[in-house]
């Protein structure tokens, strides 16, 4: 049986969730958060070490500005009015992605949030946020060229928005689109991939404790007979 460690997610589905219901793509944003806390629920309840979310990419800013600004201002909220909540949960936070990049209060709720957070244990909710992976690849060797060492695999590891994080042993992509999206392209090298036709509001935990199953079966080479 295959121990779980960590499970990645690609959130989709969010915005065409919205239009169906709602005729809005932000209030499919907003009840997509129901699938997060369910998930996380699940995650806790079976001691997974690690659940990364993959919530904003770098390609997302070509999205209209009202729903960028939505979305921050969601998460916002979120790390307002929730950290409390999880730091009782025993639930770290960290951040992968362009930080810098983001507006001033939100770069300013992140750095408290995993402040607040740093010691906690039960579970590292991983959350991607103006994250690319091919710009990630290219920080890295950036870094280790200032660092005037060798490239290599180990090296690029360590040099990582993921350092210190173990590769995902699933990732779930939602939205009955098979892609990855410029996600962990490096991180997912012998990842267990499934793509789940539910837009992500709908995708509740049956459907993750389904994928769960069907992981624990599998047989994984990593590239051995």
């Amino acid at each position: 049986m295959n121990p779980i460690k960590h499970v990645a997610i690609i959130m989709d589905g969010n915005g065409r969730w919205g239009i169906k219901h709602k005729n809005s793509r932000n209030a499919g944003h907003r009840a997509g958060l129901n699938s997060v806390k369910s998930i996380i629920n699940e995650c806790l309840k079976i001691n997974i070490r690690y659940l990364t979310l993959y919530t904003f990419s770098t390609e997302n800013w070509k999205r209209p500005k009202k729903e960028i600004n939505f979305l921050f201002s969601l998460l916002e909220n979120f790390l307002t009015n929730k950290i409390d909540n999880l730091i009782k949960r025993n639930i770290k936070l960290k951040f992968i992605g362009e930080i810098n990049k983001l507006p001033l209060k939100l770069k300013k709720l992140i750095k408290n949030s995993e402040t607040k957070t740093s010691k906690n244990t039960s579970l590292q909710v991983n959350v991607a946020l103006n994250y690319g992976s091919k710009n990630e690849l290219i920080n890295s060797i950036k870094t280790i060229n200032k660092k005037k060492i060798k490239i290599n695999e180990n090296n690029i590891d360590k040099n990582l928005f993921t350092k210190n994080i173990i590769d995902p042993d699933i990732l779930i992509r939602t939205g009955n689109t098979q892609r990855l999206s410029n996600f962990m392209l490096w991180q997912l090298a012998y990842t267990e991939i499934f793509f789940e036709k539910k837009l992500w509001p709908d995708f509740k935990s049956n459907d993750f404790k389904k994928i769960l199953s069907k992981f624990k079966s599998i047989k994984r080479n990593f590239g051995s007979i």
